[in-house]
């Protein structure tokens, strides 16, 4: 079975991020309404996909965009690999929360 992660562009700007394992259904509910959070962000646009092997995979590469900022999800919604690259490269060092100090 084939599982997605995808990235839709709503009004005001902003980005959603969902996995399924039905894009073609999942767009349409999105388009319809049916999803809780895009139903007051219409209209949408499906900017991105990407299939995966598992249902594990794809919701481990849904967290990981959930994470991103804007400009992260832009290069790759854009396939800018370089500039991907360079923005995670940006995080550097233990996170503040990691409790090291070194």
């Amino acid at each position: 079975m084939t599982f997605w992660v995808y990235i839709l562009h709503c009004r005001g700007g902003v980005f959603y991020t969902g996995q399924t394992d039905n894009l073609e259904t999942r767009i349409a509910a999105h388009h319809a309404g049916r999803s809780e959070y895009t139903r007051d962000y219409r209209p949408l646009e499906l900017v991105w996909s990407q299939e995966f092997p598992s249902r594990i995979e794809a919701l481990e590469m849904e967290r990981r965009i959930k994470g991103w900022g804007r400009p992260k999800k832009l290069a790759l919604i854009r396939g800018d690999w370089t500039a991907l690259s360079q923005l995670a490269a940006r995080k550097s060092g233990p996170s503040t929360s990691s409790g090291r100090t070194e």
